[in-house]
């Protein structure tokens, strides 16, 4: 067992059903980073010795999914970091509604270090891409770029879904292809097509639902939140096919209610 998966306690599938196929612990991982783009830094403090330091801290991601950070010489972090480089980067889901303590977060473990050539511009590229507005103040004296090497990665998804996440298959992961889409499609799905997941809960997962929300949505399929006779219960419903972008999500979700109107 990889140790993307070590840990989930639950899946989507109940007994007697397939398991219901989802992204890697490390897919999840380098998607939440993706998307998440501020977390919370936390160093080891100079001044109480042993003791953590949070700090909230914006971040950019190169192509292996290190965070990059722009920081002053004068912010307690970079003094912290300056002692001892040992730090952890706690990132959760951007505008996470409901239990906050059902959304996925991630925290990543490793070192920071300063940036030298001739690595620097294209660290400050990823920075300024994410952050336009820090170029009034990127070439201050007091300024500069440090990234996060990783050591290790935890991953949260929810309630009795988590798991340790090799720094490798991290690093070689890649982010969700929907997740830019994402709050779109949600918004778009719950507001114009309720009574569609009701149908598509029967067929693909076999509930009897009275309503029915699409909480999440990735390239292999999409969570539901479903009002039941029993209570509000939760289910995955695989995609016929993995998609690729909006407009392969649309013909899939398409195909589905057919299949699920045909019985």
């Amino acid at each position: 067992m990889s140790s993307s998966s070590v840990g989930k306690h639950a899946g989507g599938a109940t007994s007697g059903q397939p398991a219901v196929p989802e992204p890697s612990f490390a897919e999840r991982a380098r998607t939440l980073m993706h998307s998440g783009r501020i977390g919370s830094l936390s160093t080891l403090s100079r001044k109480q010795p042993g003791f953590p330091f949070g700090s909230l801290m914006p971040y950019g991601l190169d192509g292996q999914g290190r965070p990059i950070f722009l920081i002053s010489t004068m912010a307690m972090h970079t003094q912290n970091l300056q002692a001892d480089p040992r730090a952890s980067l706690f990132v959760t889901e951007p505008d996470a509604s409901g239990d906050p303590l059902g959304a996925p977060r991630v925290t990543l473990i490793g070192t920071v270090s300063r940036i030298l050539e001739p690595e620097l511009l294209a660290a400050r590229t990823v920075y300024l891409t994410c952050y336009p507005d820090s170029k009034y103040w990127v070439d201050f004296d007091d300024f500069f770029s440090y990234r996060m090497d990783i050591l290790d990665v935890y991953y949260v998804g929810g309630f009795g879904v988590m798991g340790w996440v090799a720094a490798s298959d991290y690093s070689q992961a890649q982010y969700d292809p929907l997740v830019d889409h994402k709050s779109d499609i949600m918004q778009h799905m719950n507001a114009d097509h309720k009574d569609t997941f009701i149908l598509l809960a029967k067929r693909f997962a076999g509930i009897e639902a009275q309503e029915a929300e699409m909480t999440s949505v990735d390239r292999l399929g999409f969570h539901v939140r479903l009002k039941t006779q029993d209570g509000m219960r939760g289910a995955r419903i695989a995609f016929l096919r993995e998609v690729n972008d909006p407009a392969q999500a649309r013909e899939v979700f398409v195909e589905m209610v057919r299949q699920a109107r045909q019985g």
